[in-house]
């Protein structure tokens, strides 16, 4: 069930009148999942996985069942494909230090990609002498289907693509880029930072051999993530670190790594966080993805649309709503990016984001921003008036001060 009024009960930080549309960099945090991460500080702090003491047990088992809830979220086959991590960051740099690359291997990526997923494969390329070749849609994120199937070849060992842009909003067709990477027996990597939290996942329906995703842009706190490798490539992937709780047994001269997940999950893990992550993920279910998907299609529908007929404003991204979730980024022609973020938050107490957003090759090469845009993004708990608001504001920005 979807009730506003309740959902925006339980994040009190919205009290004080503030409108907060920079989900797209890290989504606020309700009520139930401080809550449930305060009862492990003060009922059962403990370390997990050796201890036989009660605590230990406690936390143990919390943490265990939120990596549970985190493999049932994406539909994994198994909790022992859900890796916890610190951030969507982590994972990815967990498989592109983790696969054996050699010189002429290539990868294929795209232009729209957060540098999480862009700069790590071109320091592979400096490294090892791997080719990266790059993907480029048009101006609304679109992709020629063709230009994958020219690019992945019997040299390519991974395509590596956003499953939704973090700055136009565009979501990628993973299924069908995944069944063409197949064919040329390519492992596949989905950057599902930005889609996780608005819209269902299903890692089997996608077929993709790696996912990854954060916490603190899907209501969990920060420092924490999860990276889904499909059972089939568990122990192809080589640790990022090594140490305590990574393995089943040493010598003074050799060691064994333990089964997955244990062997990717060097020393003491963020446990207050994935405990934290697992109650956001109770929090989503209960009201539901495709409901939040439903009620945010609205939202930016009105913010989309009005935003396109003000005068001097530029948006960016894909036109049908459909094709997209639930931000959008644009320019007041005239106006440095930064400057309508900060008239926004001291004129209308509005939090936008403003810059570059981690993607410059798509802001500066494929948009022609040197400055970046202004990017507003919407999550569960803002409101119709909160976008009409915003609306109004950039529409006074737009004649004022132009």
């Amino acid at each position: 069930m979807f009730n506003i009024e309740d959902i925006r009960r339980d994040f009190p930080i919205l009290n004080s009148g503030l409108i907060y549309f920079d989900n797209a960099a890290s989504s606020l945090t309700p009520e139930p999942v401080i809550q449930k991460m305060l009862e492990f500080y003060r009922h059962y702090r403990a370390n997990v996985e050796r201890g036989v003491h009660k605590l230990s047990q406690k936390a143990s088992k919390e943490y265990e069942e939120a990596r549970i809830k985190i493999a049932k979220f994406i539909n994994a086959n198994s909790e022992t494909e859900v890796i916890i991590t610190k951030n969507t960051t982590e994972g990815i740099n967990i498989i592109a230090n983790g696969i054996n690359w050699q010189k002429g291997d290539k990868i294929v990526t795209t232009l729209i990609e957060h540098h999480s997923n862009f700069i790590t494969w071109l320091r592979l390329k400096q490294k090892f002498g791997v080719e990266v070749k790059v993907i480029k849609p048009n101006k609304e994120g679109k992709f020629n289907i063709k230009d994958f199937e020219e690019a992945l070849d019997e040299k390519t060992k991974l395509l590596t693509v956003t499953h939704a842009s973090n700055v136009l909003g565009s979501i990628t067709p993973v299924k069908e880029l995944t069944k063409i990477a197949h064919n040329v027996k390519a492992k596949v990597l989905i950057d599902g930072a930005q889609s996780t939290p608005h819209i269902s996942i299903n890692v089997k329906e996608m077929d993709c051999d790696f996912f990854v995703f954060s916490g603190h842009k899907m209501l969990g706190p920060t420092g924490i993530g999860a990276l889904y490798i499909k059972e089939d490539y568990l122990k192809d992937i080589e640790p990022l670190s090594i140490g305590g709780g990574t393995i089943s047994e040493v010598t003074p001269t050799s060691y064994m790594l333990d089964e997955s997940p244990m062997r990717f999950e060097a020393g003491t893990p963020p446990i207050a966080e994935a405990i934290g992550l697992g109650a956001a993920i109770d929090y989503l279910t209960k009201i539901g993805l495709k409901n939040i998907e439903a009620y945010e299609k609205k939202l930016i529908e009105k913010m989309d649309s009005e935003l396109r007929k003000i005068d001097k404003v530029e948006v960016y991204g894909p036109k049908n709503i459909t094709e997209k979730i639930g931000l959008t980024s644009f320019n007041i022609k005239g106006l440095n990016p930064h400057d309508v973020a900060l008239t926004l938050d001291v004129s209308a107490n509005i939090m936008v984001r403003s810059g570059h957003h981690c993607a410059m090759p798509l802001t500066k090469e494929l948009l022609g921003l040197n400055e970046g845009s202004v990017r507003a993004s919407l999550y569960l708990y803002n409101t119709m008036e909160e976008v009409e608001k915003f609306l109004s504001v950039i529409d006074e920005v737009a004649k004022t001060l132009t």
